[in-house]
């Protein structure tokens, strides 16, 4: 088991895609000073292919993906901690991500899906096309009364949105 490092404070921004975590993370890795991670960019090349075939992904192929992000979240560790943003729909996925060295707290970004259905109709460069919104909010599992973690509305203006949630941490 990891030491669990006081001063290391990992804000894993969860929710579903469209949802406006990448947002969010690089207001607050801006303001916080703190390393950043889109956890899309862990997914190996075949993950990356199915999804962008319609294909959904299994927690087979979740979990190599999922090591790799907590694995950097060590690595940062004795940066203070990190902004990260990651699906996390499953709590056996967050309980995972929570084996990283330090603190780790979810923080559940949550959109009406008619918004994030139409965010992901509008973002043409990224490789998960709309058709997946509803198997993601069928697997999305949400923070349990015992996870280290809040929910966070996504309405007002982005810089509205990151005040609220620096409020929040701020409380932790």
């Amino acid at each position: 088991m990891p030491d669990r490092t006081p001063g290391a404070l990992h804000l894993v921004l969860m929710g579903i895609s469209g949802s406006g975590k990448t947002t969010l993370a690089e207001g607050l890795a801006t303001r916080l000073g703190r390393p950043y991670a889109e956890a899309d960019r862990f997914h190996p090349p075949a993950n990356i292919e199915k999804m962008a075939a319609g294909i959904p992904l299994t927690d087979e192929d979740r979990w190599p993906w999922l090591d790799s992000l907590r694995d950097w979240m060590d690595a940062q560790s004795g940066s203070g901690g990190t902004i990260v943003t990651c699906s996390a729909l499953k709590r056996a996925y967050r309980d995972l991500l929570r084996q990283a060295t330090g603190r780790v707290v979810f923080l559940h970004v949550m959109s009406d899906p008619a918004v994030i259905t139409d965010r992901m109709a509008h973002r043409p460069d990224h490789f998960m096309p709309a058709s997946l919104v509803p198997s993601q909010l069928a697997a999305l599992e949400v923070l349990g009364e015992d996870e280290d973690g809040m929910v966070l509305e996504n309405s007002g203006t982005v810089d509205e949105l990151v005040q609220r949630a620096l409020d929040m941490v701020g409380r932790l």
